[in-house]
C-alpha cells in the first residue's frame, strides 16, 4: 500500500515532534517516497538532518531563502504528495490552516495540494480541548481533513489527560488508510471475524484453540487500506486493532454468530476466517471445578454441538423467497486442517456454498497457528483451485481480496 507512494510529512514545533522520526523511517522502510517539511520552530526540538538522514531527501522548511527556489518548490511538492500529513500538528498550525494561512512551507504547501490533509494534533490538554482548536479543528473536519484523535496519557508537562500522539503504528494505520480510500473496495462494507472462540468450563477455564488472530487481523488491514469500511468481529486475541475499522470484541461462537447476523444484511463482503470452537460445555460450572470434583483422577464433561455459522448463513443467503435478503455477500471461509486438505476443503465448499475457501495445513510450522506467514490453498466455487506459495500473512491477504473483487464487480 506504501510503496512508491508520495508523503509529505509535516513536522510542528513541539515536543512530540521526535516521535516524527520513527515514523518517517518505517514509511522508508515500507517504500514510500517521504518528503519532511518543517515548521520555523520544529527546528528548535529537532534538527533537519535527522529527518533527511531517515527519509533520504531533502527536508524543507524556508518559504523565503534569498534564491527564489522555494516559490517553485512549494508547488511542486504540492502537485506531487498523494497525502499531506502534518505530525504532530500543534494548535499554532491549526489554527493557520483552518483560516487559510500561507505564511510558512508548510502551509503554503497545504493551501496549494489537492491531495488528502491528515492531522495528528499533539499540545497540553488544555490547548487541545479549547473551545479555539475544537472549532478549528471542526473547520478542518468539514473541508474534508482527517484528524487522528490523540491519545489520554501522560503529557511533557507531567499532566496526565488528552493530547498524546499516538504510536507510530497507529499512525501509519491512518496514512495508509487515507492513501486506500479510492482503492478497489472503496463504498464496500465488509465482515471479517477473527481470531478464536473460547467456550467457558467454569469461570477460569475454558475451551478453545490456538488461533492468534494474525491473518484475520491482516484482512481487516488488507479491506481498510483498500478503502473498504470494515468490521472485525474478533474473538480474544493479544493484537492491536487496526487503526480505522470497527472492531466487535466476543468470546464465545454463540455471540459471534449473533454479531455476524446482525451485520450481515448490510455487507457486500463476509471473510469468516475465525477459528470458531464446534463444541461448548453443556453446563459450564458456576463456580471453579476443584480437583476433588473427578473420581480416581478423571473428569469428564458434556458438550453440545455449536451452531454452524457459515452453514446456518448459506440457508439464509440463498433462500428463494423474498424473506432473506435483497442481495447476497460474497462469502468466504477458512479450513484449517491437518489432513485430507483437498477433501475437506472441496467438501466444506460445496455444503456452505461458499465463493471461496481458502485452506491451510496448520500442522506445517510456516503456516500453523501464531506464525507470520502462511501457505493456503484457495478453492473457488466454480471448480479452480489455487495452490499459491509460502508468503506473509499480510501477502496472502492482499492475495485473497485480489479474488473477491473480481467478484464482486462481476456480481455488481
Amino acid at each position: 500500500m506504501l510503496l512508491n507512494r508520495r508523503v509529505i510529512v509535516g513536522i510542528c514545533g513541539g515536543i512530540a515532534s521526535y516521535k516524527a522520526v520513527e515514523l518517517v523511517s518505517q514509511l522508508q522502510q515500507a517504500g514510500a517516497i517521504v518528503d519532511v517539511i518543517m515548521t520555523e520552530h520544529a527546528g528548535d526540538f529537532i534538527r533537519p538532518l535527522t529527518f533527511s538522514t531517515m527519509s533520504h531527501r531533502p527536508v524543507y522548511s524556508d518559504l523565503w531563502e534569498p534564491s527564489g527556489k522555494a516559490a517553485e518548490t512549494h508547488i511542486a511538492l504540492a502537485e506531487a504528495a498523494e497525502v499531506l500529513a502534518i505530525v504532530p500538528a500543534t494548535a499554532n498550525t491549526i489554527a493557520r490552516l483552518a483560516h487559510g494561512m500561507a505564511d510558512n512551507m508548510l502551509t503554503a504547501v497545504a493551501l496549494a495540494t489537492k491531495a488528502p490533509l491528515l492531522l495528528a494534533p499533539a499540545m497540553y490538554m488544555d490547548m487541545y480541548t479549547h473551545p479555539a482548536t475544537q472549532a478549528n479543528l471542526r473547520v478542518l473536519r468539514e473541508r474534508g481533513a482527517h484528524i487522528v484523535e490523540p491519545e489520554v496519557g501522560r503529557l511533557a508537562s507531567g499532566a496526565i489527560g488528552p493530547g498524546r500522539l499516538p504510536e507510530t503504528a497507529t499512525l501509519l494505520g491512518a496514512i495508509a488508510m487515507v492513501l486506500g480510500r479510492e482503492g478497489d473496495l472503496a463504498g464496500r462494507r465488509v465482515i471479517v471475524t477473527a481470531g478464536g472462540t473460547q467456550e467457558p468450563l467454569d469461570p477460569v477455564r475454558y475451551l478453545g484453540n490456538r488461533s492468534s488472530g494474525k491473518m484475520g487481523y491482516a484482512l481487516a488491514t488488507e479491506a481498510r487500506d483498500r478503502g473498504a469500511h470494515v468490521v472485525l468481529i474478533s474473538g480474544p486475541v493479544a493484537l492491536p486493532p487496526p487503526y480505522g475499522v470497527e472492531l466487535h470484541s466476543v468470546g464465545t461462537t454463540l455471540q459471534m454468530r449473533d454479531a455476524i447476523h446482525s451485520f450481515i444484511h448490510e455487507a457486500d463482503v463476509l471473510v469468516m476466517s475465525a477459528a470458531v470452537a464446534d463444541f461448548r460445555p453443556a453446563k459450564p460450572a458456576a463456580q471453579k471445578i476443584k480437583k476433588t470434583s473427578g473420581n480416581a483422577g478423571e473428569f469428564s464433561v458434556d458438550l453440545v454441538q455449536n451452531p454452524d455459522i457459515l452453514k446456518e448463513l448459506a440457508e439464509v443467503l440463498h433462500k428463494p423467497d423474498k424473506s432473506g435478503p435483497s442481495r447476497r455477500p460474497i462469502c468466504v471461509g477458512f479450513a484449517a486442517e491437518t489432513e485430507h486438505i483437498i477433501a475437506h476443503a472441496q467438501a466444506k465448499l460445496a455444503t456452505k456454498r461458499l465463493d471461496l475457501l481458502v485452506a491451510n495445513d496448520v500442522t506445517r510450522a510456516d503456516s500453523g497457528f501464531g506464525t507470520d506467514t502462511n501457505k493456503v490453498m484457495i478453492f473457488h466455487a466454480d471448480g479452480a483451485v489455487e495452490d499459491l506459495p509460502v508468503m506473509p500473512k499480510t501477502g496472502v491477504a492482499a492475495a485473497i481480496w485480489d479474488r473477491i473483487v473480481p467478484l464482486l464487480n462481476k456480481a455488481a
